[in-house]
This record gives C-alpha cells, sequence and structure tokens, in this order.
C-alpha cells in the first residue's frame, strides 16, 4: 500500500449507525467514543467492508453483492452484533461498511482478504482503533 492511500485510511472518519438515531465515529489511534465502548463492552471489534477490493472502484451492483456476501458471514459467526456503517474520507469519498462487534482479529482478517481488502479497522474493547494492513501480513 502506498503513502497516500494509507494516510487516506489512517485520516478517515469510521461511522457506525448504534441505533436510528445514534451515530459514533471511529477514528485510528483513539479509543471508541463512551456511546460506542458501551456497545462493544469487553468484545474485539472491526470496521470492515466488501466494497472496491484492493482500494479499485468496481460496479455498484459488484459492490452490493459482495456487501451482503460478508453480511451474511457475519451474521453467522455466533455472539457476533452487526451494525450499519460507513467510512468517509478527507475528500468527500464514502464506502459502506460494517461493524462487527464480538469477531475476533483472524475471523476479520480472513473474511478481510476473502473480500479482497488491502486493510480494515480493528480494536479490542476500549482500547485504540488500529488499522490493520493486510498485504503486510502473513496468510
Amino acid at each position: 500500500m502506498d503513502d497516500s492511500l494509507q494516510e487516506a485510511f489512517l485520516s478517515t472518519a469510521y461511522w457506525v449507525s448504534i441505533d436510528t438515531v445514534i451515530w459514533s465515529t471511529i477514528r485510528i489511534n483513539l479509543r471508541p467514543q463512551p456511546e460506542l465502548a458501551g456497545v462493544i463492552g469487553a468484545r474485539p471489534w472491526g470496521f470492515i467492508t466488501a466494497w472496491n477490493p484492493q482500494a479499485r472502484r468496481r460496479a455498484p451492483a459488484e459492490n452490493a453483492a459482495a456487501q451482503r456476501e460478508l453480511l451474511d458471514a457475519l451474521r453467522s459467526l455466533p455472539g457476533v452484533a452487526v451494525y450499519p456503517a460507513i467510512g468517509v474520507g478527507t475528500s468527500g469519498w464514502s464506502e459502506p461498511s460494517l461493524f462487527a462487534v464480538g469477531a475476533d482479529g483472524a475471523t476479520l482478517d480472513a473474511l478481510a482478504r476473502q473480500h479482497g481488502q488491502l486493510a480494515y479497522v480493528h480494536g479490542v474493547a476500549d482500547g485504540p482503533a488500529e488499522l490493520r494492513l493486510l498485504n503486510s501480513m502473513q496468510t
């Protein structure tokens, strides 16, 4: 991943819909906001998408189909709660995403790789959000 793309990931605001009214923002290297920390509890979590694999634009219908597959996979995991989410970059770019509470890093790594993602945001409990770069990790 080149430096400009990594900087885009690092500066993105990662929004999670806790319910129909309340949204919370995740920022890399910061702890979750209190309202989101209450949802997370002591569990691991991930902010993940299936849109635009390898950071390359793809047809909306293909993105939507892949996102449905990812949603189904997350919902099939025992003890995992999934919330709607969206990543919004500083340039105005945005990407529909999912916030999964209760899925561990190994599971999320596998799902992100399956959907061709270069990275996703991960954390444990109320610890700081981390950008997990998959292209630099062993498979």
